[in-house]
Parts: C-alpha cells; structure tokens; sequence
C-alpha cells in the first residue's frame, strides 16, 4: 500500500522578534540625532499584528519606516510579510501610518499557488487550501521537492515557509 508524502506551505513572521525589532527600533531613534526633539513612536499590537508608526514629518516617517525595515530584517522577519498602509497627514505636519504583518497565507494567494502546483506539471501532486495553510502531498518526494523548488523561484508577494514532511 502506497502512503502519499505530503508537506504543508504557511508564512508568518515570530511576534516575539517583531516585539524586539520593534523595541530595538525605539533605542535607536531614542538616539538619533535626526530624531532629537522630534515626536516619533511606534507600538506594537501584538493581537492584530500591526505596527503604528507616528511621526512629526514626513522625512522622519520615512526614515522610520527605513529603520523598523533594517531592524526587522537583522531580527530575521521576512519583510515580505510586512505591508506599509499609507500615510495619513493629521493636524500640522504629522504623519501616521499603520504596518501590517501578514501572519497566514490570504485566500487569494493561496489559489494563486495551487493555481500555479497543478498548471507546473507535476505528476499527481494534489494541493489543498486549508485554513490559512496549503497541504500538497504527492506518491512522489522527488515530486514534493521539485513543487518546493518550483514554489520558491515564483514570487507570490509573501514569504513562504515549508514544513511539516511527511513521507
């Protein structure tokens, strides 16, 4: 009896590591000459995973959107996750601005991918969308590594993570 080797597709970025990055950012523009005695803050909501971004000009919002980048990145998070909401002017010259940390793949993307498993020519690789997850599971891991290698040379706007094989 043949069992199907399988292996799962998610994205997401690790909440703690956005919390230091997002602590390590506050270090830094605490320090910055640029940002001395300007109003810059940046909160985490852990829950919702976004980001608020507050900041006197429009320059020092985008130097802070360069910094959470850099820090996010030395942090490890794929910034592919990572969405930048525009900015909203307020009273005088302040600039807000809210960034959102894609944690599970959407439902449009994942039909994207699945879309683009059965259109590559694999031999009975079946792909199924489940919850904020994608199964793919074929008779074949010679199959399953090539759907993997298949994956990560498409760009489907998010970061994806392979795991979960099971063979």
């Amino acid at each position: 009896m043949a069992t199907n080797a399988s292996f799962d597709i998610s994205t997401g970025a690790d909440l703690q590591e956005v919390d230091n990055a997002v602590n390590q950012v506050l270090k830094e523009i605490a320090t910055r000459y640029d940002f001395r005695g300007s109003i810059a803050t940046v909160e985490f909501d852990r829950p919702k995973a976004e980001i608020r971004l507050n900041a006197d000009d429009d320059f020092r919002m985008d130097q802070l959107v360069d910094v959470l980048n850099q820090k996010l990145l030395k942090r490890g998070v794929p910034t592919q996750n990572l969405k930048i909401g525009d900015k909203i002017f307020g009273t005088g010259t302040t600039v807000r601005c809210v960034a959102t940390l894609t944690q599970g793949i959407p439902t449009d993307i994942a039909k994207k991918i699945t879309k683009a498993i059965k259109d590559g020519g694999f031999k009975k690789v079946n792909a199924q969308i489940q919850d904020d997850e994608i199964r793919v599971s074929s008779p074949s891991k010679d199959e399953l590594q090539g759907v993997m290698q298949f994956l990560r040379s498409e760009d489907f706007e998010i970061e994806l993570k392979f795991g979960n094989f099971r063979g």
